[in-house]
């Protein structure tokens, strides 16, 4: 197989969401896998709806993704070859001019339906003489135009779905250019796709029948019809679609909230596959998990608590030189032996902040047991501390005291970190060290 080329093609008319991830990374890991070429192509020929900035925040949520593009393209700077497309599609007696309204057309829909037929078009534009097109533009109108469908069954072999066709004898013929000459998104997209060589269409289920539709377009321009993928869609964990309008799902808000990128990688690839969802911090290796044969056909259920879930044992698993930037940044940088004690209680990265504050202060301690926290403290080992401190400490104030399990423990907790949840003692108590244990086992905020 000769390398791929393949591409996602947003619209920067919101921030995408996960849901979009998923087909980008299906695309970018694809092409990264078989030493191929991603495009990110920006469908930006919506004028009104078009905002730059929401291109720049895809790139930098691709960036954050480890997947820039290796090319990068705007349909709002090549409609000079959509411009030709359609005029050869004119040519050739495949693009034709309509005059309804939207209003004339809902009605016959309407009427359609009532009389129980498909609510398909009627062609009834190519039933105009050229007498009739002129008195029509004379009165105001503009046509939109329509690609004439062969009405036959179109097959395809998918890369997930496997045989596939559509009756295109079902289907209305598509309105490929508006009343004011802009384009809708089909002929673009097969122009760019023929233009820059797309060796393969990997995106979501729901163009399972533009596909039928866009394959003719394809050999009505006389061009090699690439391969097609359709993968099964996100949805939210109650079965929600996703959509732009759920920005807390955008990958702008996943990254501001501190989660992983390998995490949300992770969980937009492997949900609805075979393979069990599961953090893979190496991008080449969940490159060679994609199995585009082995895709589920039911949607695929996107849930936040499992996300986190993952977010969380990849934070457990970090280094202290992959996180030291970064707890640099949260001041809260407490050296290897601050990371390596309070790594596995944290959900997020930026969770070190708060636990930061719990060895360094000031904190508020809490004291239940009056007498044996004082009892505790007069107990308390001579400095250096070291890991073995808690242990000949807590040792120590068991054989003073009798007080054994969780009685021992829980004060002995809260008085030291204000909290009755957190790391090991054992690892936190060197870093919180004498002086501030003495001040917090006497009641003093430090």
């Amino acid at each position: 197989m000769s390398k791929p080329i393949v591409r996602f093609a947003p619209s920067p008319t919101g921030r995408i969401h996960i849901g979009n991830a998923r087909q980008a990374l299906m695309n970018a890991l694809f092409a990264r896998r078989e030493k191929g070429v991603f495009v990110l192509r920006f469908d930006d020929t919506d004028l009104e709806r078009s905002r730059r900035e929401y291109a720049d925040s895809i790139e930098v949520d691709l960036a954050w993704l480890g997947i820039p593009p290796d090319v990068v393209v705007r349909q709002s700077e090549r409609i000079e070859f959509y411009d030709a497309a359609a005029e050869r599609l004119r040519d050739v007696g495949r693009l034709y001019p309509c005059y309804e309204t939207a209003e004339e057309l809902e009605f016959r829909r309407k009427r359609q339906l009532a009389r129980g037929q498909p609510p398909i078009y009627d062609r009834a534009a190519l039933k105009l003489t050229q007498e009739d097109r002129e008195k029509l533009e004379a009165e105001g109108r503009r046509p939109h135009w329509r690609f004439r469908l062969d009405h036959r069954v179109v097959g395809w072999t998918d890369m997930v779905r496997g045989e596939s066709q559509v009756d295109c004898s079902s289907l209305s013929d598509p309105v490929l250019v508006r009343e004011d000459g802009t384009y809708l998104y089909t002929l673009p997209s097969i122009v760019d796709d023929v233009e820059l060589k797309i060796s393969h269409v990997i995106r979501g289920e729901d163009h399972v029948t533009n596909t039928a539709v866009q394959i003719q377009i394809f050999e009505a321009l006389g061009a090699h019809i690439p391969l097609f993928g359709h993968i099964n869609l996100l949805t939210t964990a109650s079965g929600e679609g996703l959509s732009k309008r759920l920005g807390h799902l955008s990958l702008t808000s996943l990254r501001e909230a501190g989660l992983e990128p390998q995490a949300v990688a992770s969980l937009a690839v492997l949900v609805g596959t075979a393979e069990s969802v599961r953090p893979v911090a190496d991008l080449d290796e969940l490159a060679r998990l994609i199995d585009f044969n082995h895709i589920s056909r039911a949607p695929a259920k996107f849930d936040e608590h499992e996300l986190e879930q993952l977010n969380a044992r990849l934070v457990h698993e970090m280094p202290y030189e992959a996180v030291r930037s970064r707890l640099a940044a949260l001041d809260a940088d407490g050296g290897e032996a601050f990371w390596l004690a309070i790594r596995g209680n944290l959900t997020k990265v930026v969770d070190a902040a708060e636990w930061w504050v719990i060895v360094h202060g000031p904190i508020v301690p809490i004291i239940t047991e009056r007498a044996f926290i004082d009892d505790a403290r007069k107990l308390l080992p001579p400095a250096p501390w070291d890991a073995g401190t808690w242990k000949t400490w807590t040792d120590a104030v068991k054989a003073a005291t009798g007080v054994k399990g969780k009685a021992l423990f829980m004060p002995l907790r809260q008085a030291l970190t204000g909290l009755d949840h957190g790391p090991e003692l054992g690892a936190l108590l060197p870093l919180i060290g004498p002086e501030r244990a003495k001040a917090r086992l006497s009641g003093e905020a430090a």
